[in-house]
């Protein structure tokens, strides 16, 4: 790390943007570290450990929402846009933690939810206390049909549809999540006004950008609102004055600032010719997006249907995207969130080969052209909960999940519960597993959620003490990218793409190559690597070295030709 923000702008080796060679830490804070005892996390306990990840070297923190909220969805029901709930502390706790990571180089990004607002936000009371209020017009309101049914046939991300009658005035608001998020109107200018002159306060107070959730939604096909045939179905998302409201944006909130922000969108049902519209730097849109293809491969017809991954098809969709992005825009690269399951046991082996899938898959990730994303608890190789009963998970979408499809789908509640072991939120959202005292270290109270039980063999105190350790690979990844251009800039060439479970591929830079080989598979890769190594140096393994070309079980390579 550098000891200051300056220090890390643009160097003689490096004109491209700082965050090209930077790498994002993504901290959720009811479940990182709690400070008073109450069993939630916050922001205190993040306070607590910035030296941790200064440690480990990262250049931002993400921090998932921190606002005030009814935690209808851990806080993507937003009450008020101005001030931090009191479960996370008070807005000087915040500033204290943004001044201490500023010191340690470290950038503070916040999350942005300005799809929806909470249902008990003051701007939504307003809106629906009458059809004539002066902030009526700022959600989405519609009569309801002749046969009083809603406008159209929108499902929500949660289950059910996408609008509820309100009893108040008798029309319908949209919410694409849980009814207790309605959806704001962009079309109309007083919202967009009163959302950027938001973000600009927080700027102002130190803040070093925003990951915008799921933003493209904002721009709604409102011909399938409003049409005559009241559309149905999917086909809301990146309605076409998107493009509009983003420019905008950046022309009210970030234009004439110093331009060491960064901004990510997440997107879902993005394209790639749309991502490298989004993220032309000549556009002035965002930095980059979040793309969900990737980690839709192992779906069946929906999220709680999990298959085997494919890694014919998750080399061919990541190289796409490398290649698409390759001359304009940017990629951001996780396997990991609050929303995904466990990196480790959804594509690695978290039993006999923890440490070996843990670290191949950050090395092949983080080799990647792209700005690389760490989630809390992935630099030590935290692992999928398997609670035994639904009583014990917390997360609304698992939840309505596991109703519909046991109450109204009369699907074994056993094989509903497998799935939401696999591919429920909850797996990112335990706690962070600090060391093998009470509570994981995590809270000297009870956690609002229960701590995952393998925490006395697997947490940060172990990892970092042991000598095969997820969190020290980490490091030398990371070291590699603030230091190594190729690493941060290179050309992206995908070898063998039809290999079952070899991944390989090339980085290159006028002044080298580099080669990445990985066996993802528990069984020893016996086959010819795509080119002789023998007289190849060996940057990083996550294997002692043995002299030997063929590839162990999970082994990943990273060599300079």
């Amino acid at each position: 790390m550098t000891d200051s923000l300056s220090d890390q702008t643009d160097s003689e080796n490096f004109t491209a943007p700082w965050w090209t060679r930077a790498v994002v830490y993504q901290v959720y804070p009811r479940s990182f570290a709690d400070s008073d005892g109450d069993g939630v996390g916050d922001l205190n306990g993040i306070r607590s450990q910035l030296d941790y990840l200064a440690d480990l070297g990262v250049d931002v923190v993400w921090l998932s929402p921190v606002y005030p909220s009814p935690q209808h969805d851990n806080g993507y029901d937003i009450r008020d846009y101005e001030d931090i709930d009191p479960v996370f502390g008070s807005l000087s706790d915040f500033d204290e933690l943004v001044a201490q990571a500023h010191q340690r180089g470290i950038r503070v990004v916040m999350d942005l939810v300005v799809n929806h607002t909470s249902d008990e936000h003051d701007w939504f009371r307003e809106s629906r206390s009458s059809i004539d209020n002066p902030k009526r017009d700022w959600y989405w309101w519609r009569k309801p049909r002749e046969d009083g049914s809603a406008p159209n046939g929108w499902t929500s991300a949660f289950s059910g549809p996408a609008w509820t009658l309100d009893e108040t005035t008798g029309e319908y608001y949209l919410h694409l999540f849980a009814k207790q998020q309605p959806d704001l109107n962009w079309e109309n200018a007083e919202v967009r006004q009163a959302v950027y002159a938001m973000m600009r306060r927080w700027l102002d107070r130190g803040v070093d950008g925003f990951r915008m959730d799921v933003i493209n939604l904002i721009a709604k096909r409102t011909e399938l609102i409003d049409g005559p045939q009241r559309g149905s179905g999917d086909g809301f998302e990146m309605g076409p004055q998107i493009h509009a409201f983003l420019k905008e944006m950046h022309q009210e909130v970030f234009a004439g600032r110093d331009g060491t922000y960064l901004t990510v969108g997440e997107m879902p049902g993005v394209s790639i010719d749309d991502a490298a519209l989004f993220t032309d730097p000549t556009q002035h849109e965002v930095d980059m997006v979040f793309q969900f293809e990737h980690v839709s491969l192992d779906q069946g017809e929906h999220k709680f249907d999990p298959i085997p991954l494919d890694l014919v098809a998750l080399k061919t969709s990541l190289a796409r995207w490398q290649e698409g992005l390759a001359e304009t825009g940017w990629n951001s690269l996780y396997l990991n969130n609050h929303d995904q399951p466990r990196l480790v046991s959804r594509f690695g082996n978290d039993r006999e080969y923890r440490y070996e899938s843990a670290t191949l898959w950050a090395l092949v990730l983080h080799l990647h052209r792209g700005t690389p994303y760490i989630y809390q608890g992935e630099e030590i190789g935290m692992t999928n909960v398997r609670f035994e009963s639904i009583e014990h998970y917390r997360d609304i979408e698992s939840l309505n999940h596991y109703r519909e499809a046991v109450d109204e789908f009369d699907q074994a509640p056993s094989s509903v519960l497998e799935a939401v072991h696999a591919m429920g939120r909850d797996n990112a959202r335990t706690p962070m597993q600090w060391d093998s005292s009470e509570q994981a270290g995590f809270t000297t109270g009870t956690p609002w959620i229960g701590v995952n039980p393998n925490y006395v063999e697997i947490n940060a105190e172990a990892d970092r003490a042991s000598g095969t350790s997820v969190f020290a690979f980490y490091q030398r990844l990371i070291k590699l990218r603030h230091e190594n251009e190729t690493v941060a800039l290179g050309g992206f060439e995908l070898l063998e793409p039809s290999h079952p479970t070899l991944y390989a591929f090339f980085r290159t830079s006028p002044s080298e190559r580099l080669l990445v080989v990985a066996n993802v598979s528990d069984e020893p890769f016996l086959g010819e690597l795509p080119l002789d190594v023998g007289s190849a140096e060996l940057l990083l393994g996550n294997y002692p070295v043995n002299g030997d070309a063929a590839l162990r079980p999970w082994e990943a390579r990273l060599y300079r030709l």
